[in-house]
């Protein structure tokens, strides 16, 4: 049923932003060196390798590693302005669309990020399609913490549910996994 639901989504994202997609590409070409769109290996559902597509937030010679282990100064201004607003992910729905990941799963990791593998592969976590945003993404869990986000991302294949599924995908779309957000539940609770 949540292939569907991607399936729907994914088509209605990409007819609809359309006119975005198109804007961000062009000013991306003015505005960033190198080629508006990323291309990535990640280790996909069984394992599997996959080219994920995002538009460019770092500069073109940056090395890929994981974002945290990223020099910020790596981030152009357009691709922090594209990361605050989450526009960067949009392409990813290309990926949705292929059935290389679901909208809502673990974040994809590099091959490259061997202890997160090995943390997810322990807790079956690669039994799933990777998915652009999750519960880890809620919480502000990267990965720079792969037990941590490995037991996150189990719990939430655990119990994910059609409502979890549109709960995670609001809670992205409002802003929440932004520092801003995640201060504010705090200081309420």
């Amino acid at each position: 049923m949540i292939r569907c639901f991607d399936l729907i989504l994914a088509v209605l994202g990409l007819v609809l932003l359309a006119p975005l997609f198109i804007g961000v590409f062009l000013v991306s070409l003015i505005f960033q060196p190198g080629s508006p769109l990323y291309l990535q290996q990640r280790v996909g559902r069984e394992e599997k390798l996959f080219t994920l597509i995002k538009f460019r937030t770092m500069k073109p010679e940056t090395r890929s590693v994981g974002t945290h282990e990223v020099d910020l100064a790596q981030v152009t201004a357009w691709g922090s302005f594209l990361r605050r607003l989450k526009l960067d992910e949009l392409p990813q729905l290309w990926n949705v669309l292929k059935g290389e990941m679901s909208l809502v799963g673990p974040r994809p990791c590099l091959p490259n990020q061997t202890e997160l593998v090995a943390a997810r592969k322990k807790l079956s976590v690669f039994s799933v399609r990777p998915g652009i945003t999750g519960l880890a993404q809620i919480k502000q869990i990267d990965m720079s913490t792969p037990d941590l986000l490995a037991k996150t991302d189990a719990e939430m294949i655990r119990t994910m549910s059609i409502r979890s599924y549109f709960k995670y995908i609001v809670l992205t779309v409002c802003g929440w996994g932004r520092g801003d957000r995640v201060v504010q539940a705090t200081v309420k609770k």
